[in-house]
């Protein structure tokens, strides 16, 4: 930063300068927090006033709502009264026809819940207080009138079995004691006799449908028949033989009298009784149903009132907010923009000098630095970073040059470290290829030498057979024998090297092809571990290994091949020096769903903490002078993080051996190792880690 370059806050604008004119050079002497501020300040002062209208409003409104909201529980209430009393009305009618206890108790439970409506109810209520009084009259007179019309019913009850039942069965006991007293069949009596009982009998049927229906032409029957009755006596009278007959018929006069009597008194009180219905029931539930019905009119009539009152003073709120909102919104646009003009026209000028520094062109100095608000401050800062873009520009152009020349060295050091993993591959390639075919060799030459043998003696065999001499039994089985004995030797030895032959050459493929495909990690090991037996002949090294059958891969299984081989040559020179005896052992585990822990341990002769160290760094070895390359656990290290996209980890201790962890998972993913993932549910395990005493 060069502090010469900045120009003066206090120094006069150029006449070229055209941010700062008229009301928005005015503005821009505020600083920006308070141009802000100043617009929160008018929303907020929006927010005030609109809410004071509209609280003042809404009390207006609620009065209003109330209002409303009462007069719909009052008409629920003058609903309900309606609904109960036309229930009481017909239960009353259905009683009054066909009286039972269950339609009383009925009666006197609706009774009881419509005089609990108009105490309880009614007579709390703000609206009907005042004109509940004419309709507790009404309904006292509906009430009142059934206690009149009950009493009624029980005398019309009585009449109805005292004197029309009772005279009907003495008049039935007289109609048979004088057939009784007739002797004869063609007695004279006997014509009137049946019809008198034919008229006594239509005279029930009438007076019971009277009784029960009020039916005016049953009852003109009933009277009809009684005075045929009547007439029929003074006939029967004539006719009668004996004194038990004219006893009989001059009580039965009387009690045809008496049955005359008692249906004009029944058709008397029948004829009050619907009286009473018509005047004090249905007139009195009428009252009560017009008294209803001018609450209602009033109730509709306070709601509409109500209604327009809140319809007209929610139209006087919503004009005057929409009022004082655009007045608000004009005064809020216009000092928006001004405020906008003042920020974003001075941050054109700066974004503009930004895109000239970065297009390169440093020549353009920055506009506004003279301004004394926040965007003035960044308009300096923008001009003190152009310089020092002059500065890094040409600090670049030196450090370009430098770092063309440190990229080439770099391409030509990676080349070669390529070059020399690449060698080391191929050299444990051909070790491979040179320890199976002195491993083949073996029980080929066994079986070249067995056949040949055998080619003797099967050309000895055929010349006994040709020979004029006979061929003895004993001969025969020695060839039979030393045939079976060659066959076998030759099935043996040459499925040993069909066997070798074709774990190197699934090994070989394997190690040659990058190819991923599924295999199963107890036959790859055992094909690996066929391959390297060799070794284990020039040295006396056991060699342990545990791989459940049952672990597949999804992966490579040549880099497997490649980590394994570098592994076990690793040992074979590093932990087991001039021939040592130990132990190698190989061991594999499922570790969680997703992941495969191999442990390749020997007890060799260690790793001091300084070898740990360096270990999977590539060129260090500690046996370079015996044409070591140091490569061998850097390839393992890398296709284990690389390729499989695992973790390797190393354990070992001077004098105790030493132990690579690999974890991988059962799909290798690769690319670089993923994240650690908990072991055991607490610790974790880096993706290189290095273990030492």
């Amino acid at each position: 930063m060069n502090p010469t370059h900045l120009q003066p806050p206090d120094r006069e604008p150029r006449p070229d300068r055209r941010g700062r004119t008229g009301l928005v050079g005015l503005v821009r002497a505020v600083p920006i927090r308070w141009r802000i501020l100043s617009i929160a300040a008018l929303n907020s002062l929006v927010v005030l006033v609109l809410v004071s209208l509209i609280w003042s409003g809404t009390r207006v409104l609620r009065t209003a709502w109330d209002d409303v909201r009462q007069v719909r529980e009052s008409d629920q209430i003058l609903a309900l009264l309606e609904s109960e009393t036309g229930r009481l009305q017909n239960l009353i009618h259905r009683y009054i026809n066909q009286p039972s206890p269950e339609l009383f108790a009925e009666i006197l439970l609706l009774r009881e819940a419509v005089l609990g409506t108009l105490t309880n109810r009614a007579s709390t209520d703000p609206m009907l207080s005042g004109s509940v009084e004419e309709l507790e009259r009404a309904t006292e007179r509906f009430l009142g009138g059934f206690g009149d019309l009950r009493a009624l019913q029980t005398t019309i009850k009585a009449t109805y079995e005292n004197q029309v039942q009772a005279p009907a069965r003495d008049i039935a006991a007289l109609f048979a004691v004088i057939a009784g007293a007739t002797g004869q069949r063609d007695a004279l009596i006997l014509p009137p006799l049946g019809r008198a009982r034919e008229a006594f009998t239509a005279m029930l049927v009438a007076a019971n449908s009277y009784y029960l229906s009020l039916s005016q032409q049953a009852a003109e029957d009933a009277q009809q028949n009684t005075e045929t009755i009547e007439r029929t006596i003074p006939v029967m009278m004539d006719f009668a033989d004996n004194d038990l007959q004219r006893m009989a018929l001059d009580k039965l006069k009387l009690r045809t009298a008496a049955l005359r009597d008692g249906l004009q008194e029944l058709t008397d009180q029948l004829a009050k009784r619907s009286d009473l219905l018509r005047n004090s029931i249905d007139a009195s539930q009428a009252a009560t149903i017009a008294a209803i019905d001018a609450l209602s009119v009033k109730m509709r009539q306070r709601e509409q009132k109500a209604q327009e009152t809140f319809d007209r003073t929610l139209t006087g709120i919503s004009r005057k907010v929409l009022s004082i909102a655009m007045i608000f919104l004009g005064i809020i646009i216009t000092a928006g923009i001004i405020i906008a003009l003042s920020i974003r026209l001075p941050l054109q000028q700066i974004l503009a000098a930004m895109h000239a520094i970065t297009s390169g062109n440093y020549d353009r100095r920055v506009a506004g630095t003279e301004a004394k608000d926040e965007i003035g401050a960044m308009a300096r800062a923008v001009e003190v970073f152009r310089e020092n873009a002059i500065d890094k520009r040409k600090a670049e152009d030196d450090l370009r040059a430098s770092k063309e020349k440190a990229e080439s060295a770099l391409l030509e050091l990676k080349t070669a470290q390529q070059n020399l993993i690449d060698a080391e591959r191929l050299a444990a390639l051909g070790s491979l290829v040179a320890g199976v075919a002195h491993e083949v060799n073996n029980p080929i030459g066994i079986s070249l030498t067995v056949a040949s043998s055998f080619a003797r003696r099967a050309t000895s065999f055929e010349a006994d057979l040709k020979a004029d001499a006979p061929l003895r039994r004993s001969q025969l089985d020695e060839f039979v024998r030393s045939t079976r004995d060659a066959a076998q030797q030759l099935v043996s030895n040459l499925q040993r090297a069909a066997e070798l032959i074709q774990s190197f050459k699934q090994v070989a493929v394997d190690r040659s092809h990058a190819e991923r495909r599924q295999f199963n990690l107890h036959e790859a090991t055992d094909q690996i571990v066929a391959s390297l037996k060799p070794v284990l002949k020039r040295a006396p090294i056991r060699l342990d290994i545990d791989v459940p059958e049952s672990l597949v891969i999804d992966g490579y299984p040549g880099a497997y091949g490649q980590i394994l081989t570098n592994l076990f040559l690793n040992a074979a020179n590093h932990a087991f020096p001039d021939n040592r005896a130990g132990t190698i052992s190989i061991t594999a585990r499922p570790r969680g769903t997703d992941d495969v822990e191999i442990i390749f341990a020997d007890d060799g002769a260690g790793m001091t903490s300084d070898v740990q160290r360096q270990a999977f760094d590539p060129f260090f070895t500690t046996r370079r002078n015996e044409g070591g390359t140091g490569l061998g656990l850097h390839i393992v290290y890398n296709l284990v993080t690389q390729q499989l996209g695992g973790r390797m980890m190393l354990e070992s201790r001077l004098g105790q051996g030493t132990t690579f962890r690999i974890i991988m998972p059962k799909t290798a993913t690769g690319g670089t190792a993923p994240a650690a993932p908990p072991i055991d549910g607490n610790l974790q395990w880096p993706t290189r880690t290095i273990s030492s005493s």
